[in-house]
């Protein structure tokens, strides 16, 4: 679900470019490499996130988007929101992880006293 929320933020920076430079009045170099490179940033670590580091450079890329409010005041906005989509993503994810550890270490215990995955004993 990160991943998603990553890519999605990675398509509305690449967007934010051109607002920033025709919009906002923002020269092209400070726009480019702002903008794409935390698209490209974005797309990269989606790619990597079987990694925890990966988690801990999500969070800082929330943090860079909502930065851009100071350049392009709409990204205030903006980036609140795919932080808070990031971080509920982030949250479901290890709540889902959590549960899918816990229902394997009981199919292991069940398996270990004999039980069938229906919870009858073998015949």
């Amino acid at each position: 679900m990160c991943a998603a929320m990553l890519t999605l933020q990675a398509i509305i920076l690449g967007l934010s470019v051109p607002v920033m430079i025709s919009v906002e009045d923002v020269s092209k170099t400070p726009a480019l490499v702002l903008g794409l490179g935390l698209a490209v940033l974005c797309v990269l670590v989606a790619g990597s996130l079987r990694r925890p580091q990966a988690y801990w450079v999500g969070h800082a890329i929330q943090a860079a988007t909502i930065g851009l409010g100071f350049l392009v005041p709409i990204m205030f906005f903006v980036g609140l929101m795919f932080a808070a989509l990031w971080f509920g993503a982030f949250f479901l994810g290890r709540r889902i992880e959590d549960d899918k550890a816990r229902w394997a270490r009981e199919a292991a215990e069940a398996e270990q006293r004999g039980d069938d995955a229906t919870g009858t004993a073998p015949a």
